[in-house]
């Protein structure tokens, strides 16, 4: 089922962690060289994040975290035009790795983020990818 950048532009500030914090109109690359695979194949680094990501509020949430949060409305409404390049494609990485393997999860992050499917519509052509 490909549904939704939604979740992509989600788990890409979650991963490639495109905090809130501009510089020059990019979100800060502090978090730029985080081991993505690593977060991926460690089920329990993921969950931790995924418990972030789908709360009500920040209160499960590392510092990080909690920018990320901060960060997904925005990147989701400018589509990451504030991400640095490795942000996008930590994106892709991050988007390949759950539609193929995590689908619910993918789906819970949708239902939280994305419950209209505005931004579904808005990015359908790059989940064909």
């Amino acid at each position: 089922m490909n549904r939704g950048l939604a979740l992509a532009l989600a788990l890409a500030a979650l991963v490639a962690v495109a905090l809130a914090v501009p510089a020059e109109e990019k979100y800060t690359d502090k978090y730029d060289n985080v081991n993505l695979d690593e977060i991926l194949s460690n089920e329990r680094l993921f969950k931790k994040y995924l418990e972030c990501l789908l709360a009500d509020n920040d209160s499960h949430c590392t510092a990080d975290g909690k920018e990320l949060r901060k960060a997904i409305p925005d990147a989701l409404t400018n589509g990451c035009g504030k991400c640095t390049d490795k942000q996008k494609s930590g994106t892709d990485k991050v988007v390949k790795f759950l539609r193929a393997n995590k689908q619910a999860d993918w789906e819970r992050l949708q239902a939280k983020w994305d419950p209209q499917g505005v931004y579904v519509a808005k990015y359908a052509d790059k989940l064909t990818r």
